[in-house]
């Protein structure tokens, strides 16, 4: 399958947000990635419900909502509701609930797509015995909370080894990838397995998004 591209709407400028995703649109991203953070799980705090529904009143490419959040199930069905079609799925922090099949389940009963994601020290074995019931799973490669961090290399085996276990599935999640992605490390994160490559200041930190977004998909081979 073609391999996506999602630019992390948190790397935008928030004064020209609706041209921002414009922009964005025109240069080929393929998803916009939408980091919720509350400040409790991780030390920030980000987007909220207005912002989303913001979000959903411009000409967006699919919300790709990434829910880093002290429990998600709580709050899914809000931001799914705030987003309302312009909402492709939502993803849950696997360290941020002990209800995992429950918070999974709810995303799937509103017709959206569900993810369920890990830090980077979290072991690919936690996934065992949800795997078959999401639609994608996101390797972070940093830890959550900032965006602009420096990509961990050693996440590079991880998505790897992921990529074997999902191959050797009749169900198979896609795989996301985010954290510090660049031009520098796209080429081996999509070598890698990655379906799904996430890149916030990769992007939005450039001076042409359409030139950086080509450049990418010539790397990981799309172009």
């Amino acid at each position: 399958m073609k391999k996506l591209i999602a630019p992390s709407v948190l790397s935008a400028d928030f004064t020209i947000l609706g041209e921002e995703i414009r922009a964005i649109k025109n240069a080929g991203g393929d998803w916009i990635h939408v980091d919720i953070m509350d400040g409790h799980y991780v030390p920030n705090l980000t987007l909220g419900l207005p912002i989303v529904e913001a979000l959903s009143r411009t000409d967006t490419p699919p919300l790709d909502i990434h829910l880093q959040i002290e429990k998600p199930e709580e709050f899914s069905e809000k931001f799914i509701a705030a987003g309302g079609d312009s909402v492709l799925g939502i993803t849950v922090q696997y360290e941020t609930t002990r209800l995992l099949l429950n918070a999974v389940s709810r995303i799937k009963a509103k017709g959206v797509a569900a993810g369920v994601a890990i830090c980077p020290m979290t072991p690919l074995s936690a996934l065992e015995e949800i795997m078959d019931y999401v639609d994608m799973v996101l390797v972070m490669t940093v830890e959550p909370g900032f965006p602009g961090q420096k990509f961990i290399p050693s996440m590079t085996d991880k998505v790897k080894r992921l990529r074997e276990i999902i191959d050797g599935r009749e169900h198979k999640p896609l795989i996301q990838v985010d954290g510090g992605i660049k031009l520098d490390n796209i080429k081996l994160i999509a070598d890698a397995g990655a379906d799904v490559i996430v890149s916030g200041s990769g992007i939005f930190g450039s001076s042409d998004y359409a030139a950086t977004i080509g450049e990418m998909r010539g790397l990981i081979g799309e172009g």
